[in-house]
């Protein structure tokens, strides 16, 4: 098999908001990203992936776009990110975006136009339907609560949103879309950038008739019906031979509910369409068991669960897709605080223990800003400190009109997974707000930042930063670890995740311990050749210290 750079890459993900205030007026922006490319370069990665920075009214945090080809002046201008695309290729490293084409805001040129009647050039780039009794054309409920539909008095229609109200979704079955779609890429792709990341993009294609869902409608149940519509083969294949296929980039699609199946139909090594997924799998493990309440819910994720997800991408991928492998990222919580531990005495160590868990797999890995650092959940207690779309809703629908769960419950569900928990801003240093603007940020601080933050952590060789480094650095020097493929262990151990690697005569031995606890396993790890990395200053052999984590190499020869 051929191998292409993406598939070596390790990517570091920024969310432009919160990464580095350079005017200080408390919000981050493109000048703050180019001034901290040394610290990224350090970190190892190849390639940065920005969260959306066009012009936005801001309602979801940018992922409502007005102006594909203008910046949010709250980032800069178009000559601040010249400039910042223009350093990261001189740093060596590329420079993917976040391509948001489901949906724009409804404050785009083409929605403004589109709801004056249905007769004007942009009437047929969003979904509209005529009222059925009076109401709502289908039960379909939209991600941030509530129909998914609104009604327009001037078309005397209703416009689809799976999302926010102000996110309507577009018509891709009009070809007009699909060609405005390629020529906001081709403006991007010109300038030099080297991918993009598509939010949603199986979510394009829309069920004929747009029927109803079956059963009980909700968020999750509209989402899973709505996601992988007839036409998206058809629609991605397209765009890469008309587009991506023209330059040599990198490209990745969130598809919440796609399974390996899926993925291998839409980023196949032979498909010729896009060149992985983010699945949603194993993020979202700890649902609710209650669907009402959809993701709502304060217990841990189930380590058998979490494996049994994990293995089965990396099996049923090898050799026919490429796998995206990341734990936490900007609509996620905090990893170590979701699927290991954050109290102070042991969340070095367990954030280490992820970190090795991730970066030992086969695929792309995926560093979320501050993921590097071991930062945590933020553990707000009022919901005054929320700032999140989703959360304020969520609370508003499942407390106040529902009564679904108790005020107390729900404080509890959003500390444990708000999205709030990935956005509070970057932490530099121990100076006030981190190090990350002189104003009062956009988003509260997460108190633990004098004890987590870059300065301390490089200037600790025993930081969890210094510790992603040589991963980092590990993974970059070895064909075993980026290609090798992938074997299971003990699936049924609820305390450790152990699997092996295997590549041109070598294997690889991981073995993670997920608890608090000191526990014995003996995998033959006495034969290796060597230890390659672990989170603790010596190897005690079969023993596995609280959240340890170990890397063996054997030579099978």
């Amino acid at each position: 098999m051929q191998h292409q750079w993406w598939q070596g890459s390790v990517v570091y993900q920024i969310y432009p908001m919160s990464f580095q205030d350079s005017n200080n007026d408390g919000v981050g922006d493109l000048p703050g990203i180019t001034s901290r490319l040394d610290y990224i370069k350090q970190l190892g990665v190849d390639v940065i992936w920005l969260n959306p920075i066009y012009k936005s009214p801001n309602k979801d945090n940018g992922y409502d776009i007005a102006d594909y080809k203008a910046i949010n002046p709250l980032y800069g201008d178009m000559n601040d990110f010249n400039t910042l695309l223009k350093q990261v290729h001189e740093h060596g490293m590329k420079l993917m975006m976040d391509l948001v084409v489901n949906h724009t805001s409804d404050q785009h040129a083409w929605f403004k136009e589109s709801r004056q009647s249905k007769d004007n050039p942009y009437a047929d780039y969003y979904i509209w339907r005529d009222p059925v009794d009076g109401h709502e054309p289908n039960n379909w409920q939209a991600a941030f609560g509530g129909p998914a539909w609104t009604y327009v008095p001037e078309r005397g229609q209703y416009y689809l949103h799976l999302f926010a109200p102000a996110q309507p979704d577009l018509n891709w079955e009009n070809p007009d879309v699909r060609q405005a779609v390629f020529d906001i890429e081709r403006f991007w792709l010109d300038k030099g950038v080297d991918g993009f990341r598509m939010d949603v993009i199986n979510l394009i294609s829309k069920q004929p008739g747009l029927p109803d869902v079956p059963g009980e409608a909700t968020a999750g149940t509209t989402m899973d019906f709505v996601a992988d519509g007839p036409r998206l083969n058809e629609f991605l294949h397209q765009m890469n031979e008309e587009v991506l296929s023209h330059y040599d980039v990198m490209t990745v699609g969130e598809m919440p509910g796609s399974t390996p199946e899926d993925a291998i139909k839409y980023t196949g090594l032979k498909s010729e369409e896009l060149n992985m997924v983010f699945q949603f799998e194993h993020v979202g493990l700890s649902a609710n068991p209650d669907v009402r309440l959809g993701k709502w819910n304060d217990q841990p994720v189930k380590l058998t669960e979490l494996k049994d997800s994990l293995n089965r991408w990396e099996q049923e991928l090898d050799g026919k897709g490429w796998n995206s492998l990341y734990w936490n990222n900007h609509d996620q919580p905090r990893a170590v605080s979701r699927f290991a531990n954050d109290d102070p005495a042991v969340r070095v160590r367990a954030a280490k223990m992820l970190g090795t868990a991730l970066h030992m797999l086969q695929g792309t890995p995926y560093v979320y800003e501050g993921e590097e650092l071991g930062m945590t959940n933020a553990h707000f207690t009022s919901l005054s400190q929320y700032r999140d779309l989703e959360s304020l809703n969520g609370y508003k629908e499942m407390v106040e009109e529902k009564h679904l769960v108790s005020s107390s419950q729900m404080m509890k569900d959003l500390a444990n997974i708000s999205r709030d928990n990935a956005r509070t801003p970057m932490q530099w240093s121990t100076a006030a707000n981190a190090g990350f603007s002189e104003h009062t940020p956009w988003s509260e601080m997460n108190t633990n930042y004098p004890e987590i933050n870059v300065a301390v952590e490089e200037n600790d060789q025993d930081s969890v930063l210094k510790y992603y480094q040589k991963l980092i650095a590990l993974r970059h020097g070895s064909d075993l670890i980026k290609f090798g493929d992938f074997e299971a262990l003990d699936a049924d151990d609820d305390q450790v995740y152990a699997y092996k690697r295997h590549y041109d005569g070598h294997t690889l031995l991981v073995m993670c311990n997920f608890t608090n606890d000191t526990v014995t396993r003996d995998y033959h790890q006495g034969e290796a050749t060597g230890e390659l990395i672990g989170n603790y200053a010596d190897d005690q052999g079969v023993t596995l210290r609280p959240y340890e984590s170990k890397v063996y190499e054997f030579d099978e020869k």
